[in-house]
């Protein structure tokens, strides 16, 4: 089981998409930054007039004349090249970038971790029931093989005169019963095989073989029953605790509505005119300057107070999730420890039952050849037997099962 979860954090695409969530928030977070960083542009521009613009001026030979005289003005040619320098100084949406940037980062890791841990759990639990199955295939064919001597030990008998026909048909009834269950189990296998499979992100056609050992099964039903609960050590909680932490940076963001942007700048221009085309680029009068530019939002409706008060709703309304995550944690370790508990007694009464039931099978099939018991004996014992095993390994995958849902409530779930 330990080689199929770890096979399924590598490989399934859940995870896969986590990981590369995880890289979308770093390179996300990286752009917010890059803000703080000097912006530095350029820009290209070049244009002809077709018709020059005019310009009315005094008429300077008559000045007490108000009359002006149309003058054109420029050149026909003209093309600009500038470039633009751009330093943000302060600007509260790169300033919460940079206050919530670890915290994404944390959030991300932790949406990852959420996913591992529901693919170790249901990768754990698809392994515990496929290889269940395969266990009561290996059941159900030692019984096939008990009544296949039971069959010929009744025919035997029944050619010798010892019994009627009776005997050698109820063994007919009770093999091909067998037979039939045998024939489902074994069907539902290729099914359970492809589910395990689909979580584990293994090929659909490739060949997925399990070794497992019974007894170190047995030997992991086990777990510490006097732990407490801790509803911060469950990942559902932490992840909670960084939207919180994320909600309190938007509640800052909003206070900081009413805080100015200030950024410096620096441009410097290449002008280049010319009557001629051809000439364009040989006269040149560049210009340059530096800026600083302050902008303080003065009045927007009303707007920054609600924004900020929504923010600041939210932020409660994500503490009565902490409350309301920690009642449900609560429950789910109750009930879970309630069910493990269950079937942890069941398991443990079962494996008495197992060995009561096999002994007393061995007796009565030395009886039946010995002529002291009736067929129908045998048929129970046998049925009893079937029914033991069966039910003897079914409640261990329950309590294993349930073990792995105690796990999950404690926030302890293994990732191998």
């Amino acid at each position: 089981m330990e080689s199929c979860v770890q096979y399924a954090l590598q490989h399934q695409p859940v995870i896969k998409q986590s990981e590369i969530d995880q890289q979308i928030a770093e390179r996300t977070i990286r752009s917010a930054l890059s803000s703080w960083l000097p912006q530095i542009s350029g820009a290209y521009n070049l244009q002809r007039y077709l018709k020059q613009p005019v310009s009315l001026f005094p008429n300077f030979s008559n000045l007490t004349s108000p009359e002006r005289i149309p003058v054109t003005t420029g050149v026909a040619n003209l093309s600009n090249i500038q470039f633009s320098l751009t330093q943000n100084l302060f600007n509260r949406d790169v300033l919460l970038a940079s206050r919530t940037a670890d915290t994404y980062r944390l959030q991300a890791r932790q949406n990852l971790v959420t996913n591992q841990i529901d693919v170790t759990v249901n990768v754990s639990k698809a392994f515990y029931d496929l290889i269940l199955t395969q266990k009561q295939v290996d059941i159900l064919d030692s019984d096939i093989a008990r009544l296949e001597r039971s069959l010929q030990d009744a025919t035997n008998q029944y050619k010798s005169g010892l019994v009627d026909r009776t005997d050698y048909k109820r063994a007919a009834i009770a093999l091909n019963n067998s037979r039939a269950q045998r024939k489902q189990a074994q069907e539902q296998i290729g099914g359970k095989a492809q589910l395990l499979k689909q979580l584990m992100g293994y090929p659909p056609n490739g060949d997925l073989k399990l070794t497992y050992d019974t007894l170190q099964l047995a030997n992991e039903v086990y777990i510490d029953t006097t732990q407490l609960i801790r509803p911060e050590s469950r990942i559902e909680f932490q992840l909670l605790r960084t939207q919180q932490e994320l909600l309190k940076a938007n509640v800052l963001y909003n206070r900081w509505a009413y805080l100015p942007t200030v950024s410096a700048s620096a441009n410097y221009n290449f002008v280049f005119q010319n009557s001629e085309f051809a000439k364009l680029y040989s006269r040149n009068f560049p210009n340059s300057l530096v800026g600083l530019t302050i902008a303080l939002p003065i009045y927007q409706g009303g707007r920054r107070v609600q924004e900020s008060r929504i923010a600041e709703l939210r932020l409660q309304r994500s503490q009565w999730d902490l409350t309301n995550l920690s009642n449900t944690v609560n429950t789910e370790y109750r009930q879970a420890m309630a069910n493990y508990k269950g079937n942890l007694a069941t398991y443990r009464a079962l494996q008495e039952n197992l060995d009561l039931a096999t002994d007393v099978y061995r007796v009565i099939q030395l009886q039946y050849r010995s002529g002291v018991r009736a067929y129908l004996d045998v048929i129970i014992a046998q049925n009893d037997l079937r029914t033991t095993q069966l039910t003897y390994f079914n409640a261990l995958y329950q309590v294993l099962v349930s073990k792995l849902d105690v796990q999950r409530a404690l926030g302890t779930v293994q990732n191998y």
